[in-house]
């Protein structure tokens, strides 16, 4: 086939798993002679010839705790729309058996939550994969790295807040050693702090941001003789229970307290009230990170990693009461 399209074997092999490296003329003039041949690619055989699992390995931190259903959905949803066809992707959790670290993979896409995965980016760089983190800056430089600032995000939609009247704010905070709970709590207090605000501590309550987490925390809130007149929970699912919570002691979103989230979950506009929260470019974080892996499979040279911190986008919708 290689001599009748009068190209190397390799520009075949691309062009048939439709590589970005290949002309898009080269490639259908290599695909129509392969449809002449009556060609059916292999993938074991290919796999075991150019030594290629065409496995891709998705890393999440710990799965059984933090990471919601619908965080996962949206990622992997992702990853799936952009990978190329030939590929499989496997998907894993960095706390479980590193049995499953051991197999052959292609490439990794790690989608970090916690300082704690460094070790396990570690041993990746070591192996010599093509390796992109997602979710969470990293210190080193020389790994592929796209994130969000979480921080401003967090600052920006407090901001928000204060500007329609609020000064008496609760806090529903995300899961501890998660990189995202200390920045959202950092751009929070400082958004406060800036307008000389203080918190009282009744209304700061621990999450792990999940919803049963979230309604615990604000019956908590609520169960004292005063409240605030707005609640910051730290991601969108904590919401979820936080609202039914004020719903189950009688109070009204927003008319009788104000609640806003962060994330934008897919679920968000669609409640009642609809939520005021930070739209998290979840979705274009793992779509670049999934192309640039694939990229960095396709290339015969070394691509030099990437950085990219994206700002997140303040979402307004109807959870947040006007006291001006």
């Amino acid at each position: 086939m290689a001599k009748l399209a009068g190209v190397s074997h390799t520009t075949v092999s691309r062009a048939l798993n439709d590589s970005v490296a290949v002309k898009m003329e080269t490639k259908q003039r290599i695909r129509a002679i392969a449809d002449e041949l009556g060609y059916v690619p292999n993938l074991n055989a290919k796999g075991l010839a150019n030594q290629h699992s065409y496995l891709i390995g998705v890393f999440f931190s710990n799965l059984e705790i933090g990471t919601s259903s619908s965080f996962l959905a949206e990622v992997i949803d992702e990853i799936n729309k952009n990978i190329p066809s030939e590929y499989s992707v496997s998907i894993n959790s960095i706390n479980k058996d590193t049995a499953q670290v051991l197999q052959k993979f292609d490439g990794v896409l790690i989608v970090s939550q916690s300082n704690s995965d460094d070790h396990f980016i570690d041993q990746m760089v070591q192996r010599k994969l093509p390796l992109v983190v997602l979710n969470r800056e990293i210190e080193r430089s020389d790994v592929s790295n796209l994130a969000a600032d979480e921080y401003i995000g967090a600052k920006n939609i407090t901001e928000y807040a204060i500007r329609l009247g609020h000064t008496r704010f609760g806090f529903i905070k995300g899961l501890s050693g998660f990189a995202s709970t200390d920045q959202r709590q950092n751009g929070f207090y400082d958004a406060l702090d800036e307008h000389q605000l203080n918190i009282d501590p009744d209304f700061v309550k621990e999450g792990n941001y999940l919803p049963k987490s979230g309604y615990a925390a604000m019956r908590a809130i609520l169960a004292g003789s005063t409240r605030p007149t707005c609640v910051f929970c730290a991601n969108d699912d904590m919401t979820i229970g936080a609202i039914r919570a004020c719903s189950d002691l009688g109070y009204r979103v927003p008319e009788d307290i104000s609640i806003f989230g962060y994330d934008d979950m897919r679920y968000s506009k669609y409640l009642i009230p609809a939520l005021t929260t930070v739209h998290k470019p979840t979705g274009l974080i793992a779509e670049r990170g999934i192309k640039l892996l694939t990229q960095m499979l396709a290339s015969d040279e070394e691509i030099a990693p990437i950085k990219e911190v994206i700002d997140p986008t303040p979402i307004v919708r109807n959870s947040v009461q006007d006291l001006r």
